[in-house]
């Protein structure tokens, strides 16, 4: 429906995805590029979908966004909001899911946000157009828009893109295109690559020179199990004391500073007494937190990505981390063995604890930390937690996703009578 001449509309909240939602005579309507205040008019509507033709009067924590292609890459969605603002949106976004868990006292939370320009994990596309190579992210449902700029990344990583271009350009395995990954270890810069040709004896020689001339220790192309491609030095990342060597592609919190917020609030959950028992960690990936948990006590620490378990078994040697391949969701750590724990520490995935969680709750560890990337996730997995009395101790909202509706939080839980966490 074209709305040409139609009176401008007011943007009430922001939805769960970032766009601004304002109400018309037709409904409730989702729009981009918009926010809270913003006195607008609609180019056209369709369904719950508007398209925004002019902002007539900025809403009080409108900006001008930092980049020049915002509103065409598809990396960011809120530049047009103040970092302050979007702060205070994302920690109401998790307050709401945990009072909608039932959780009617909640402590104030402690927030952190993270600073621009520190972006260490990337995944890209590139596309072989007019001659050239066009290296960045999707616009919305479109094609691939030309990373010339970036207030995410970190400057080693986009430093980098133009002679990727380059040499992506140059190999000839590349017929269309393809994606790439860019991981910034503290080896340096750790490509895995997928592209749609097979790459020869001349591809692997440009890639092994690009690796060389440019810092990169390994490149690797993404196949089942990854293929390495170039090898030119040593490949490793610290987490705390430990020098771990990290599959490619493996996760890394996205930021640094991201990943000593959650650490530290981590940390700052553990009990004072009982870590006698030890420490049961669910989901620790490569030992982003495993290392930092065994300096308070031994931790058993369950994975089930076989090439993050390999890398923390690996480092786990001489340390008090016990690694443990399981994969949780067909073969949840079992409730007794998790009511013995001094602490519950998990880290799930986007979607949340699945089954595990069931086996958490009838456990009833005395403390359980929670670490969320999803307020939807946190909100279905706490829920029968609050319900079997569960009190939320703390709480941490992290702000690692700079200008998008991303939001991290770390939830420090205690049953009724038991030892309260330090609060160091």
């Amino acid at each position: 429906m074209e709305n040409s001449g139609a009176e401008a509309i007011r943007v009430v909240a922001l939805g769960n995805d970032g766009d601004g939602i304002a109400q018309t005579p037709q409904g409730r309507v989702f729009v981009p590029g918009t926010m809270p205040g913003d006195e607008i008019v609609l180019a056209s509507q369709t369904g719950t979908q508007g398209v925004l033709e002019q902002v007539v009067t900025p809403g009080p924590d409108r900006v001008t966004p930092v980049c020049s292609l915002f509103g065409t890459c598809g990396g960011c969605r809120l530049q047009h909001m103040a970092l302050p603002a979007m702060m205070a949106w994302k920690a109401a976004r998790v307050t709401e899911a945990l009072k909608r868990a039932g959780f009617t006292t909640l402590p104030a939370p402690a927030t952190r946000q993270v600073s621009p320009h520190g972006r260490r994990r990337v995944d890209l596309a590139f596309r072989r157009m007019d001659r050239q190579i066009v290296l960045g992210l999707h616009r919305r449902r479109g094609d691939v828009v030309d990373m010339t700029e970036c207030a995410l990344l970190d400057p080693t990583i986009f430093a980098l893109l133009d002679p990727l271009r380059q040499m992506l350009h140059s190999l000839p395995a590349v017929h269309a295109g393809g994606d790439i990954q860019i991981n910034l270890l503290d080896s340096g810069p750790d490509l895995l690559i997928a592209m749609d040709g097979t790459p020869d004896a001349n591809d692997r020689r440009i890639l092994a020179q690009f690796s060389k001339t440019h810092g990169i220790p390994r490149i690797s192309l993404r196949t089942q199990p990854p293929e390495t491609l170039a090898l030119t030095g040593p490949v490793f990342h610290h987490f705390d004391t430990a020098r771990v060597v990290p599959p490619p592609g493996a996760f890394l919190q996205p930021s640094r500073e991201g990943e000593d917020a959650i650490k530290a609030a981590v940390l700052a959950g553990l009990p004072r007494k009982g870590l006698k028992a030890g420490i049961i960690e669910l989901y620790a990936g490569c030992g982003t937190l495993s290392f930092a948990l065994a300096q308070h006590a031994k931790v058993l620490a369950y994975e089930g990505d076989r090439a993050a378990f390999a890398c923390l078994k690996q480092a786990s040697g001489g340390t008090r981390v016990l690694p443990a391949l399981r994969d949780l969701n067909r073969q949840p750590v079992m409730a007794t063995e998790l009511g013995r724990a001094g602490a519950v520490v998990l880290d799930p995935p986007h979607a949340g604890a699945g089954a595990q969680m069931a086996q958490i709750v009838a456990g009833k560890p005395r403390h359980i930390i929670y670490v969320s990337c999803n307020p939807a996730a946190l909100q279905r997995d706490l829920t029968p937690l609050q319900q079997m009395g569960y009190r939320l101790e703390s709480l941490t909202v992290i702000d690692q996703f700079l200008w998008s509706a991303e939001v991290e939080s770390v939830c420090v839980l205690t049953l009724p009578g038991t030892t309260r966490p330090n609060r160091r």
